[in-house]
């Protein structure tokens, strides 16, 4: 019986170069913009004051990363990961006020929300989609140095494994995740609150995951409880 060859994969030596192998900005772009309206569509208890802040903020250091690096993502400059670390960590900040601020109103029993259960359930949903985007953008900018990094090595020591490094023969030659990959990770994380498919295998990613899981399982908790106490 003849047996199916499948084409040889193409070696490192002869892989395009770092700029044509950088992963495009445009997905961690809307992800961030994402992340800012859903920050404003917060009712104003929960946003960062004034309410122009975030959005301007995170806009602003998401522009002069792009000028700063242009096309696919590929320069390695120190300056550029502290600004990517800026950016990730101030929506995270904010995030993580507007979850306190959620959680201590339902502790408290807070009458805002006493008659409109569905809005409840909607800033909790705000809350949780913020949070999944944060993490991935945290995961995205970790793993291996960074997209740049990355880019230019393809083979340094991962933190996470993906499917796609287990079945190398359905993709390309030293292939890396993509910002999608990693949001991927943090959706799956924050509602199977488990690994799925992919797995941690560095002790600072096993202890992001769990830090993750545990903040989607005391917001849903507590959003859902008060939600169906109104009801």
């Amino acid at each position: 019986m003849a047996t199916e060859h499948r084409p040889a994969r193409e070696p490192a030596s002869e892989l395009a170069p770092p700029a044509e192998r950088g992963e495009h900005w445009w997905p961690v772009a809307l992800a961030i913009i994402a992340a800012a309206g859903l920050h404003v569509a917060l009712p104003a208890q929960y946003r960062v004051q004034p309410a122009w802040v975030v959005p301007v903020v995170l806009l602003g250091l998401l522009a002069v990363l792009i000028v700063a690096d242009p096309g696919r993502i590929d320069r390695q400059k120190t300056w550029l990961r502290i600004v990517t670390g800026v950016v990730i960590a101030f929506l995270t900040v904010a995030n993580l006020l507007a979850a306190g601020r959620l959680v201590a109103e339902i502790l408290t029993n807070n009458k805002l929300f006493a008659a409109h259960p569905g809005g409840l359930l909607a800033a909790g949903g705000v809350v949780w989609a913020t949070n999944v985007i944060s993490f991935g953008l945290w995961y995205w900018d970790l793993d291996r140095g960074g997209a740049a990094s990355r880019a230019h090595y393809p083979d340094r020591n991962p933190a996470f494994v993906f499917p796609e490094m287990q079945h190398s023969a359905y993709v390309p030659a030293n292939w890396v995740p993509r910002f999608v990959d990693y949001l991927s990770l943090a959706f799956w994380t924050a509602t199977a609150i488990s690994p799925t498919d992919i797995s941690a295998i560095k002790p600072w990613a096993k202890l992001l995951m769990m830090l993750e899981a545990g903040c989607s399982i005391v917001l849903a908790a507590l959003v859902i409880a008060r939600a169906i106490n109104v009801l």
